[in-house]
């Protein structure tokens, strides 16, 4: 059983490898955001560890994303997944392999940020903030990956990348990940309460002693619950499809 696991995780990643389209822009496009917003023209007073915590939890959340959304959607639309699904193969391997292959890359991005972080901001954490960083930024992406998963299983190949896009966008800019909450609107603020992007990104918030001060109970429930109704609903869809 451990073999299918490792196989399919193996070639799932090979595949998203041979797909510069895909991990191209996923690699490039946090390094870049972050190196001309958070480094180069920074706002005003903005913490450095702070800027970058919120730029990695920006970069983390794309792979887990776009990687089940377009995936799943192409595989179900062009018969793979009915395929492994009649296979003697267990289901969840192929969702580890998903879920491995987008933290594979998002351990990329962060080792990325980390290194223009601390070579061009100063930003100076203990070995172990930045180990519990990590540990929190690669486990929060897990209801993003299941978010993607819906929407793979939703929507067409072709509507995916839309789709993602109309949710990714306004849910990291309304989370303050690309300026700080404080200085958006009251209104915007309480709609980011809402958003799994908040949670997350005070969960990462906590490590460096940057959150708004709600209680960690809160943002673990939040998303707890999220990812338990993210797959029910993923689950309800493929009883539906079988």
């Amino acid at each position: 059983m451990l073999t299918i696991y490792q196989n399919e995780a193996k070639y799932d990643l090979l595949s998203l490898l041979r797909t510069p389209g895909f991990y191209l822009p996923a690699l490039l496009f946090p390094a870049v955001f972050y190196y001309f917003f958070g480094v180069l023209f920074p706002y005003s007073g903005g913490d450095p560890a702070r800027v970058m915590v919120a730029y990695c939890c920006f970069g983390v959340i794309g792979p887990a994303l776009f990687n089940f959304a377009i995936a799943v959607a192409g595989d179900r639309q062009q018969g793979w997944l009915a395929l492994k699904r009649l296979s003697p193969m267990p289901m969840s391997a192929y969702m580890m392999a998903k879920w491995s292959s987008s933290l594979f890359f998002a351990v990329i991005i962060l080792l990325t940020l980390y290194v223009i972080g601390g070579s061009f901001s100063e930003v100076a954490l203990t070995r172990g903030q930045w180990l519990a960083l990590t540990a929190v930024l690669l486990l929060g992406t897990l209801p993003f990956a299941l978010l993607g998963l819906v929407i793979g299983l939703f929507c067409s190949d072709k509507a995916a990348p839309a789709v993602v896009n109309l949710i990714y966008l306004p849910m990291a800019f309304l989370a303050g990940l690309w300026v700080p909450l404080s200085v958006l609107p009251d209104y915007v603020q309480s709609i980011a309460y809402g958003l799994p992007t908040y949670h997350f990104s005070q969960l990462a918030m906590k490590v460096i002693g940057q959150d708004q001060g709600l209680s960690m109970g809160v943002h673990c429930a939040y998303l707890v619950v999220l990812s338990a109704g993210l797959a029910w609903v993923a689950h309800y869809r493929f009883r539906r499809m079988a």
